[in-house]
């Protein structure tokens, strides 16, 4: 067991300890420590071991950002956490959705403001690690309550990009909504279609809802410190996402996905299986239930290409972040300076 892990269920601690970690129970008073610490990063920049070793030395939680772990029976194509790593530290917004549920940016910010307040409410600081930059920013700026989806308004945009294409809806979504459209690639379909969506319905750019009018200007990021891993050699990441990508496919991504298929109740659309590594491994399947070679390569090559274009993009919110603390995330000392950051904000390990 982790020396900062809470104790078995059931157990009782002794007399003065803190019943969720097992130590002194701490002070309630003045608390110089952040509410919470967040570590972002582009996929494959080195979150998840910087996270453990951070969990390693000090009495933390880990609070999951990422859209996609928290999908149950994704584990391959999401690099989810191994069951050790997982049993080493407590984490949280991991496995708590079918992949046939959605589970929306307001859902997360709603979820992770309360366990940062139950986590600091055990004496420990809740760390938020992961790449979903739109999570960050629900929790940051707030987001105004997006209008309702419209099957309506949605079937009119998919009939007309089988028509004209996902370009040239892009292409619309930049006269109407250009800050959406900035952040967006010409083929990101269900982006597209929902910024699109709220346009047509609300009349106001989906970008224009995240002014942030409704947050709590006590929100618990306003008490956090941000940490972020950009590599400076974007030949590293790319050599890193295709590393992890291979190795997806090697450990069995496509009898993942085979197996979700056999279930009956998901397609392509749903938000689970849009996922980087799914949305092209599902196309692959439609093809031939049993690819071949020349199919492998290709689904090879669209997974790394599509991952590539998702660390561009998570690498653009991030550097819009002004109060972030960049670790080159490529530098060999990296794993270093993230820990000495900490240690700056949360003293010496205990």
């Amino acid at each position: 067991m982790s020396p900062h892990a809470p104790p078995p269920r059931g157990s009782l601690p002794p007399e003065g300890a803190d019943p969720a970690w097992g130590g002194p129970a701490p002070d309630r008073g003045v608390d110089s420590r952040p509410r919470c610490i967040a570590l972002a990063g582009p996929t494959a920049s080195g979150k998840t071991a910087a996270a453990l070793a951070i969990a390693a030395r000090w009495p933390v939680e880990i609070v999951s950002v990422d859209s996609a772990l928290v999908y149950r029976g994704m584990d391959i194509g999401t690099a989810k956490p191994t069951a050790a790593e997982l049993a080493a530290v407590p984490h949280h917004l991991i496995d708590i959705r079918d992949p046939a549920q959605a589970y929306s940016a307001a859902d997360f910010a709603r979820d992770a403001t309360r366990l940062i307040a139950e986590i600091g409410a055990r004496g420990r600081t809740a760390l938020l690690v992961g790449g979903t930059m739109l999570y960050f920013k629900a929790l940051l700026d707030g987001l105004d309550e997006l209008p309702a989806a419209d099957p309506a308004v949605r079937a009119a945009l998919e009939a007309r990009a089988r028509a004209e294409g996902w370009p040239a809806l892009h292409a619309e979504l930049q006269r109407v909504d250009p800050v959406s459209a900035a952040r967006l690639f010409p083929n990101d379909a269900q982006r597209i279609q929902r910024a699109l969506e709220v346009f047509q319905v609300s009349g106001r750019p989906l970008s224009g809802f995240h002014s942030g009018r409704g947050r709590d200007p006590r929100g618990p990021l306003d008490e956090a410190h941000l940490i972020s891993l950009e590599p400076q050699d974007r030949a590293w990441l790319h050599a890193r996402i295709a590393e992890r990508f291979e190795a997806m496919l090697a450990t069995g991504l496509l009898d993942e996905l085979r197996a979700l298929r056999a279930r009956g109740d998901l397609h392509a659309d749903l938000p689970a299986m849009r996922c980087v590594g799914y949305r092209q491994a599902w196309a692959t399947l439609d093809a031939s239930p049993t690819p071949d070679a020349a199919a492998l390569a290709g689904l090879r090559d669209r997974g790394v290409f599509a991952t590539r274009q998702l660390a561009k993009r998570q690498l653009t919110w991030l550097r819009s972040m002004p109060r972030r603390v960049v670790v080159p995330a490529d530098a060999p000392d990296a794993l270093e300076r993230v820990l000495a950051q900490v240690r700056e904000w949360l003293g010496n390990p205990p």
